[in-house]
């Protein structure tokens, strides 16, 4: 099946706004077997997106529009669309009406020019849109002037915010795709997420024992990340489910304390589900990582139960004041080392009164680095009540917020280690 996705908006070929749409469209509709043939980005004029839809419709059962469908005037997509299909817009009353209710609830004044977003093409499926005021729509193209012989076509258009098209693609798009274009076979998919272990590693110490399975079928894919590792486990078939359970159990026999979740799952799920489920809690004491070892931890549904707090100590005062930390550590040792992780973890163990506490302290750079200490050099630090601390060192030697992002991931894997007793 041909599938084509068209990101509309002058802003993201300006570079402006990021365009994150194909990634995790193309994710989504990957995982439940439907793969992306092509994608294209237009800006918000006239001929653009009239000749990015003709051309996609021309070849594509499935054409996905994103952006276009707000009120303001460069949003166009929705009625070049019914123009170029000769589909006459007419109101939605259900649509004006969530438009209104949605400006009351917020207590907010209603511009009269947002009730546009109401007229749809005729004929059209209207995907409520719970966290906005642009519905999405579905337009069966059939026949189609597009494509010889008029094969028919599923034009579906999305609004553009990801906190508007994310919800309703999960919740409303993807089943009407299930629905109306359905698989020829069921599809499965499975994926497996390591910390701690390379891609090319990885692809060796498994390519070899899952070639027979390969050979029945078994689609095997590793997509790196930072500090990561994603193993994809999918195929077609009514004995699929069967070969990618025996895949996933000959994956876990070679690497199974480097797998720290499957499917979506990140690292800071794992541990706060963890967490909760002991009934233990948390604290953090961070420096070169800013806060973000906290962020991402308060980013999980439910870390209330378990996240006690952080301190942010950046300097060396403040390690010492808000942490204990002995000005005597600092002065041998230096900021960035062994004693003084593990000294920031206890502090933040005694001043926060919680089970386990994590530390991090390094050198983000660009700038200084020392021979001993290069930058990317970072310690990680833990204490747990009735354990015996520890730090590590690592070195990431990558851009500011690489570099935080990967110490944030090994930190959460110290303690997911601690906690499922991994040595």
């Amino acid at each position: 099946m041909e599938i084509e996705l068209i990101t509309t908006g002058t802003e993201l070929l300006l570079g402006r706004v990021l365009n994150t749409h194909q990634q995790w469209l193309g994710q989504r509709l990957a995982d439940a077997g439907y793969t992306l043939s092509r994608q294209v980005t237009v800006p918000d004029n006239d001929p653009a997106v009239c000749e990015a839809v003709q051309t996609a419709l021309g070849c594509a059962e499935l054409v996905i529009t994103t952006g276009g469908l707000g009120p303001t005037s460069d949003d166009i997509t929705r009625g070049l669309i019914a123009d170029l299909l000769a589909r006459p817009l007419g109101r939605d009353e259900s649509v004006a009406s969530h438009i209104e209710s949605f400006f009351e609830r917020r207590n907010r004044p209603m511009p009269e020019s947002v009730l546009v977003q109401a007229y749809v093409p005729e004929g059209a499926v209207v995907f409520p849109n719970e966290h906005g005021t642009a519905p999405g729509l579905a337009i069966e193209v059939s026949p189609n002037p597009f494509r010889a012989g008029g094969g028919p076509a599923w034009l579906i258009m999305l609004p553009g915010p990801p906190r508007e098209l994310r919800p309703m693609v999960d919740d409303q798009a993807m089943p009407f795709i299930r629905k109306h274009l359905p698989l020829e076979q069921p599809f499965h998919c499975s994926i497996l997420r390591s910390l701690g272990i390379g891609e090319s590693m990885v692809e060796d110490m498994l390519l070899g024992p899952l070639r027979p399975l390969m050979d029945r079928g078994l689609d095997l894919g590793f997509c790196a990340r930072i500090g990561q590792v994603d193993i994809r486990l999918s195929g077609s078939g009514p004995g699929m489910p069967a070969i990618i359970a025996e895949a996933e159990s000959t994956i876990r026999g070679a690497i199974d304390k480097q797998i720290y979740g499957t499917d979506d799952e990140t690292i800071e799920q794992v541990v706060v589900g963890q967490l909760i489920a002991t009934g233990e809690t948390l604290a953090v004491a961070e420096s070169c990582t800013g806060g973000f070892l906290g962020h991402h931890i308060t980013n999980v549904p439910g870390a209330s139960a378990i996240f006690a707090g952080g301190v942010l100590a950046y300097s060396n005062a403040m390690k010492q004041k808000l942490l204990g930390v002995k000005k005597s550590t600092l002065a041998e040792h230096g900021s960035v080392s062994k004693p003084v992780a593990i000294e920031m973890a206890e502090g933040a163990l005694t001043v926060s009164g919680a089970d386990h506490a994590l530390s991090v302290t390094g050198i983000a750079g660009p700038g200084g680095g020392t021979p001993d200490k290069p930058v990317g050099t970072v310690w990680l630090g833990m204490a747990s009540r009735g354990g015996r601390p520890l730090a590590i060192r690592q070195f990431h030697p990558y851009d500011r917020e690489t570099f935080k992002h990967a110490t944030v991931h090994q930190a959460l894997e110290l303690l997911r280690r601690r906690l499922k007793k991994i040595g």
